[in-house]
């Protein structure tokens, strides 16, 4: 490994497993979120494939230092990342496996280099959060603005009280405890920007340039990502296929493990 991919291994905490010579999986968290997310689905893909795990610069176990408000005053900055982790690990036809905000981000990414991505797995994407005429996002912008307010003024409650709105299984209260514990395991100043940066994007526009095959994974009761938003990213995208899962909420990876390993299993086995 040349000096250079050892420092963005240790930049982002990444951890890779499996297959050593094997198709690389690289799996991305959400927002408030680190790899440790994926802990209930990536082992079972260490069978098959090479599987990359990574924290974005900001959360988890990476380099903190690293944070640069510029470079991450956009998606494009954590796509970016994405590029260079592929390039310095020498990754190609990757699956790139994107978790809410990360589903973005790597389509962002696969949209610059295409050759080095086979397919585009997105769990509960949204390419905008805000209602915007006939396109259904979720929320106004009178909410996401109440938001950010609740964000800047009271990160630890914000996260109390979103977190089971979030997970949406309310008989699994654990559930949603991990998700706070996650988001406060964060630091509050990055996650506020991120927070800026994720709830406000818009990359509706993006979706018509993704050349890469992609998987829409649409759950159940998600207010983050309602069916609307998936069916309009499914619709918008060259060449995809949607499932509508049982799973319920927004983190299938966490709630619905099984249910997430076989949806994707069956897509990668072309079911």
């Amino acid at each position: 490994m040349t000096e250079q991919a050892e420092q963005t291994v240790r930049r982002h905490a990444i951890h890779i497993t499996g297959v050593p010579e094997g198709q690389p999986m690289i799996f991305a968290h959400g927002y408030g979120c680190d790899q440790n997310m994926w802990r209930l689905v990536a082992p079972f893909f260490t069978e098959s494939y090479r599987v990359v795990l990574f924290d974005h610069v900001g959360v988890g176990r990476s380099d903190l230092s690293a944070y640069d408000d510029a470079r991450y005053a956009s998606l494009d900055g954590y796509a970016c990342d994405v590029l260079q982790i592929v390039h310095d690990l020498d990754l190609h036809d990757v699956i790139f496996v994107g978790h809410s905000v990360s589903a973005m981000i790597g389509m962002l990414a696969a949209i610059r280099e295409p050759e080095r991505f086979a397919h585009l797995i997105l769990v509960g994407p949204s390419p905008s959060y805000i209602d915007d005429g006939d396109y259904i996002g979720g929320f106004s912008r009178s909410d996401i603005e109440q938001m950010m307010h609740a964000l800047d003024s009271n990160y630890l409650g914000w996260s109390s009280a979103i977190a089971p709105m979030i997970m949406a299984n309310p008989q699994r209260p654990e559930l949603s405890q991990e998700l706070v514990n996650s988001f406060c395991a964060t630091d509050p100043d990055i996650a506020k920007k991120f927070a800026r940066v994720t709830f406000l994007s818009d990359n509706r526009k993006d979706l018509a340039a993704v050349s890469t095959p992609s998987l829409v994974m649409q759950c159940t009761d998600d207010i983050i990502a309602p069916r609307p938003v998936g069916e309009y990213v499914n619709a918008h995208l060259r060449q995809s296929a949607m499932v509508v899962m049982n799973a319920t909420g927004h983190c299938p990876n966490l709630s619905a493990p099984e249910e997430t390993i076989e949806v994707m299993t069956a897509y990668l086995n072309g079911r």
